[in-house]
């Protein structure tokens, strides 16, 4: 019978191979009005996306599905006033997540450090609630690491206002509990939204969670996703939502991203989290997934006073580097931001809400594919493909898709949906960013060439420094004397089974040591032409600026706009003189017999005492090697 069924489609195309990565979905009511039909259609669309979930090889448990809603007050204050829990008004209160071990000692642990933190941070613990499952809908390897769910319920302080204000006292509390607990687990902790995920089938989603069903649980926003793990192995925690975003697709650029948001920890303040920062820091959870880590990124920027479109968008802004018919207002708004925020890559398709707003965005490559319709009952259905929800076309007022790089945002407060243009052109205007740059930006073509001679060597020279740094015959002959000559790159596959430098008896030349992360099968090829408009090469040098406080002196940076440097190059800004550039060079030879890891030691002090010196531009020199 399957024969026969293939055998009914013309050419190559099998519908019984249409796998892709995650689904994701949302089901929003434009005006903010609430009701439980948001919520149904929600969990339709993510049973509808099974074909885009992973699942084991029992079939019975999967990488993870879950929702993000608004939080129904209607729905809480009925379920809790039996156990002498009373929540007052709608966003008095928040209602947190958890995923608790299922032992009885270490979870009362747990319960009682969140207690006592909460009431360290000033704020009233109302009580706990023990969420209605059930188990038996579970496959056994979603059943085995089942944690205890929980929902604990915190009273607003009477100083603090609704909303963000107190969304970000939730924030501290969260964080500062996350680093006291490692065995839980907080999904969500917030007085305007709620995350419901597990290790589910797309199916058992909605028969798991009885609040889910209940028709008190109304919301006028959801976010739904179903999960196919690319890097990670599945969990209860790794299912999305996050706490605010849902991701189709992968960060190329995860480690590096994760890695300068951690180094530019200590040039950040916040007059939000004044005094407060370092409870919350580390921003970023080096342990979750590429999409956790986003999603840490965002939530820090918001907590810390930014909107969180404008977060979103300098996180994954658009093209905006070659693109000609962009608005120079524009352009100045994403060059500022790009000399501290380096692009969060790779294909993705993100939506994200606040539980006020919800928004989306694709990756400047538009490798993910968003489509959307907004209906005449005020509604506004997206999701990564189009007929997940029966819809009568009569209904349907626009049918459009994302565009990439494009944002789209839903403001259920003002009740209208709002385009990628006006809303980028709002935040364009905001400060005056072309005379920021212009005053302190500097590039490096622009610079003067010293009046000194750029080092050369002679052939025996060359040969030594060759053998010095690794190089082999092979790779001289074939890979750089074919570029030196012509000046292109001789074709290669990407994936390389060469075994490992650090293996080898012999001296390897450093690149050698690096190789690609990301997972290649995943990313379907570009063309040239596409790729010349939304690929850029630009890297910035100087002391990172203050992310979260628009400042005139943060894109105080040396623009570069090609990292390969020539000697031509490391001249001019080894002599450059330009106020509030100061570079240094330290040397990083060392004697043969002394250890590199003394050699690193040594390394790490002179550099300490550089930068307290006053250098921001480093420059590490093999000069003198022999």
């Amino acid at each position: 019978m399957n024969a026969q069924i293939v055998n009914n489609h013309e050419g190559l195309y099998r519908p019984q191979f249409e796998h892709d990565n995650c689904g994701i979905g949302a089901v929003v009511n434009i005006k903010g009005r609430k009701s439980h039909s948001t919520v149904m259609d929600a969990l339709k669309i993510v049973e509808n996306l099974e074909h885009r979930a992973g699942k084991d090889a029992e079939g019975k448990t999967g990488d993870g599905v879950g929702i993000l809603l608004q939080i129904s007050h209607r729905f809480f204050s009925k379920v809790c006033k039996p156990l002498g829990i009373f929540l007052g008004s709608e966003r008095d209160y928040g209602v947190g997540m958890f995923f608790f071990p299922q032992d009885e000692l270490k979870k009362n642990q747990a319960k009682k450090i969140f207690e006592v933190i909460v009431r360290k941070e000033g704020m009233n613990f109302l009580g706990w609630r023990e969420v209605p499952v059930r188990e038996e809908v579970l496959g056994s390897r979603a059943a085995e690491c089942m944690p205890c769910i929980l929902q604990g319920f915190i009273e607003r302080p009477g100083k603090v206002p609704q909303g963000i204000d107190f969304d970000r006292r939730l924030y501290v509390v969260r964080r500062i509990f996350e680093q006291s607990s490692d065995d839980t687990y907080v999904a969500s902790l917030s007085s305007r939204t709620i995350a419901y995920k597990g290790m589910f089938l797309v199916g058992q989603l909605r028969p798991f969670f009885e609040d889910l069903k209940s028709p008190e649980y109304e919301s006028a926003i959801a976010l739904v996703h179903s999960r196919f793990s690319t890097n990670t192995n599945p969990s209860w925690e790794r299912a999305h939502p996050n706490r605010f975003i849902v991701h189709n697709g992968e960060i190329n650029t995860i480690r590096g991203n994760a890695d300068k948001m951690q180094a530019r920890e200590e040039n950040m303040e916040s007059e939000y989290l004044k005094g407060e920062l370092h409870k919350v820091l580390p921003a970023i959870n080096s342990s979750g997934s590429d999409s956790a880590m986003l999603d840490n990124a965002i939530e820090f920027m918001v907590m810390s006073g930014m909107d969180l479109p404008l977060a979103v968008m300098i996180a994954i802004p658009e093209p905006w580097a070659s693109a000609k018919t962009m608005s120079q207002k524009k352009k100045d708004f994403y060059q500022y931001y790009a000399t501290m925020m380096e692009p969060w890559d790779g294909p993705a398709s993100i939506l994200f809400s606040d539980g006020d707003c919800m928004g989306a965005v694709l990756d400047r490559n538009g490798l993910r594919p968003s489509r959307y319709y907004i209906t005449d009952d005020d509604t506004l259905i997206l999701s990564s493909e189009v007929g997940v929800l029966d819809i009568a076309p009569e209904k349907i007022l626009v049918k459009e898709r994302l565009h990439p790089g494009k944002m789209l945002l839903v403001d259920t407060i003002s009740g209208k949906v709002i385009g990628d243009d006006e809303l980028k052109e709002i935040y364009a205007g905001r400060q005056p960013y072309g005379e920021w740059l212009d005053s302190n930006l500097i590039e490096l073509s622009s610079l003067k060439i010293p009046n000194q001679k750029v080092p050369s060597y002679t052939a025996e020279e060359c040969k030594r420094l060759q053998k010095a740094f690794g190089y082999s015959y092979e790779e001289v002959k074939t890979s750089i004397l074919a570029m030196a000559q012509n000046g292109t790159e001789g074709t290669a596959a990407m994936g390389i089974d060469a075994p490992l430098s650090v293996l080898s008896e012999k001296h390897q030349d450093l690149f050698g040591y690096f190789k690609q992360l990301f997972a290649q099968v995943t990313n379907p090829p570009i063309d040239s032409i596409r790729e010349e408009v939304v690929t850029s090469s630009t890297v910035y040098i100087g002391a990172d600026g203050n992310l979260l406080e628009e400042r005139e002196e943060n894109c105080r940076m040396l623009k570069v706009d090609n990292p390969i440097l020539t000697n031509t190059d490391l001249l001019k800004i080894k002599s450059m003189k330009k106020e509030g550039f100061y570079p240094v060079e330290i040397p990083i030879i060392y004697y043969k017999n002394s250890g590199l890891e003394k050699a690193i030691d040594y390394l790490f002090i002179e550099v300490d005492r550089a930068i307290r010196e006053g250098a921001n531009i480093l420059i590490l020199t093999d000069r003198g090697v022999d």
